[in-house]
């Protein structure tokens, strides 16, 4: 797993109004990711893509078949600085 590129698992960000109010409000990043990666999988992705410490991972798979993933971020890592590497604001 360590070879793997992160991007490969996490495909890309939403960044619809809802998503946005997690950001804000809750620290969340909202991704669709690879629909076989593990919770473990993504929290690795992300903490290597973005160096961002992570609290936890939720998961669901939507009625399309993708996959999102919600990552709470822990406090020391502010969602903004993310955003803001990845063009979202």
């Amino acid at each position: 797993m360590a070879a793997q590129d992160p991007f490969n698992i996490l495909k890309y960000p939403l960044s619809t109004e809802k998503a946005v109010r997690q950001m804000e409000a809750d620290n969340k990043l909202i991704f669709i990711v690879m629909r076989d990666a593990s919770k473990k999988q993504i929290k690795w992705a992300v903490q290597k893509a973005f160096k961002a410490k992570v609290q936890a991972v939720n998961t669901v798979i939507m009625h399309n078949g993708k996959k999102k993933a919600y990552i709470k971020l822990s406090p020391e890592t502010p969602v903004s600085e993310i955003t803001t590497q990845l063009g979202l604001v």
